[in-house]
């Protein structure tokens, strides 16, 4: 029963997050898991953080299965195995959290060591095999009174505020004192009340209008040769009618013609961009035929400088952005020598991209500066952070998440955006391929969106913004410098005691 109870708490926190949002359950549901590791045995611990981890993320990235099972190419049984083989890692650090707080810290302290060990674990989910800490606790307080937070601490310091409420709240709770976990949790959620009044950041200039195409391609078609021509010129004729905006946006891979091969294409689209007076981003994969390295990038086409009177493309040219990081067996393949060729979800097309440096310069369109992040990057904060620039204007993110059909996980993926606006006090601009295409602004409000699986474009003026979020400027550091502090605190008291 007890293992039972970890893991039904653990899947309850999918309710907190996109595209469900019932930001309450997180405290509650985490606090619940607490209790039942407070009354746990020390042998039991592990076990009863793998449960928990099994339902957090077995309902939580339910949708990996969705692209596992119609386009992996496997049976049933194995893709819901692959899927069980995904969650048994991933439940791994919840389950060395679980250990070390039972094993090594009094409960009575808990409310200020296990924030520190928390976050230990989920840096280390966030860098293993290249890294996946998706469904981080924090996202599910986007649109609580504790985002107010978000553009002090981050999602990383949210996290651990969350963990310090219910970890300090479980204790009371089990010795019976109710008084105390509701003046923490008001004290908490009334000054992320009050911080969300605080305007960080302050209009500058004229809004810009920016169009953003959604294409809605199939994923069947998306990579089959004879299709290459008709998805161009469906960019193409959807663009017609919208030169007239300042810059436009195409998704992920939006051209799917390698870029060496569809350089005429690219020329062509360059000096039509900037007859208009306009700028182009575009997501394409780069192939160099001599090193064999295949980068998942974007472009740029048109006008970079508005005072340009012609179009600056050509191959190969500095303006683009190369993805660094690349999403496991989607992009790359772990231990590619003897994965490829057990299964046909380890040679799907476009599954081994090369790595594109951490840092890298903005893309210029038009006179605006965008920091990139491509598809999943936006999920990791540190690398965002580190190519924003004093020129930055805007975040933009292209994605395709035709891979994960009628699930949850575009939902999830549209919030993950609206918190690194939050955070950084920039508007986020996001292309997809068939949704959720939005703009963002730089409170991490979605001013305007685009339905799933429709071919259309949105429109809209985004406005941008000066002045810098405490978050953007110190990053983790902070969420580090304060739960080691409460860390220390726990071990002193711990040994006086």
């Amino acid at each position: 029963m007890l293992y039972f109870l970890s893991l039904l708490s653990g899947a309850s926190l999918t309710l907190s997050y996109a595209p469900f949002s019932y930001w309450a359950v997180m405290p509650i549901a985490l606090t619940g898991y607490l209790c039942l590791l407070y009354k746990a045995r020390v042998d039991q611990a592990a076990k009863v953080g793998f449960s928990f981890g099994l339902g957090w993320f077995g309902a939580g990235i339910s949708w990996v299965h969705v692209s596992i099972a119609d386009f992996g190419g496997l049976p049933l049984v194995g893709s819901l195995g692959l899927m069980l083989l995904l969650c048994s890692y991933l439940s791994l650090y919840p389950m060395i959290f679980s250990k070390l707080a039972k094993r090594y810290f009094s409960p009575n302290v808990w409310g200020l060591a296990l924030p520190f060990v928390w976050l230990l674990c989920e840096w280390a989910r966030g860098i293993v095999l290249t890294g996946f800490p998706w469904l981080s606790i924090g996202y599910s307080q986007m649109n609580s009174p504790l985002s107010g937070w978000l553009p002090v601490i981050g999602e990383f310091g949210v996290s651990a505020l969350l963990m310090a409420l219910c970890a300090a709240s479980a204790i009371w709770l089990m010795h019976k004192r109710y008084i105390a976990p509701m003046l923490l949790c008001a004290s908490l959620y009334l000054s992320g009340w009050v911080l969300n009044t605080y305007k960080w950041v302050v209009p500058t200039g004229e809004p810009v209008k920016i169009a953003m195409v959604q294409g809605n391609i199939a994923q069947e078609i998306r990579w089959a040769p004879e299709q290459d021509w008709p998805t161009m010129k469906k960019y193409l004729e959807l663009t017609e009618a919208h030169w007239d905006n300042q810059v436009i946006i195409w998704p992920e891979a939006a051209i799917p013609q390698l870029e060496p091969i569809a350089v005429d294409y690219l020329t062509q689209l360059d000096e039509e961009a900037a007859q208009h007076k306009t700028g182009l981003l575009t997501g394409i994969v780069n192939y160099n035929f001599e090193t064999r390295q295949a980068y998942n990038s974007i472009i740029g086409v048109g006008l970079k400088e508005y005072t340009d009177t012609k179009g600056h493309y050509q191959y190969p040219q500095s303006n683009r952005f190369d993805k660094h990081h690349l999403l496991p067996v989607g992009e790359y393949i772990p231990l590619e020598d003897w994965l490829r060729g057990l299964a046909p979800i380890f040679d799907l097309p476009m599954s081994s991209f090369t790595r594109g440096d951490y840092q890298q310069a903005n893309l210029v369109s038009n006179g605006f500066y965008f920091a990139p992040a491509l598809c999943f990057e936006i999920v990791f904060p540190n690398q965002i952070r580190e190519n924003l620039y004093a020129k930055t204007d805007f975040i933009i993110t292209v994605s395709n998440d035709a891979w994960f059909g009628h699930s949850h996980g575009p939902a999830q993926h549209l919030e993950i955006a609206q918190v690194r606006a939050k955070e950084f006090g920039l508007p986020v601009l996001r292309a997809t391929n068939n949704g959720i295409t939005a703009f963002i602004d730089a409170s991490g409000a979605i001013q305007s969106r685009l339905p799933q699986f429709e071919t259309a474009v949105l429109t809209d003026k985004i406005q941008r913004v000066s002045g810098i979020t405490p978050y953007r400027y110190f990053g983790n550091l902070t969420a580090w410098l304060v739960t080691v502090l409460g860390l220390i605190i726990a071990i002193r008291l711990h040994r006086a005691k």
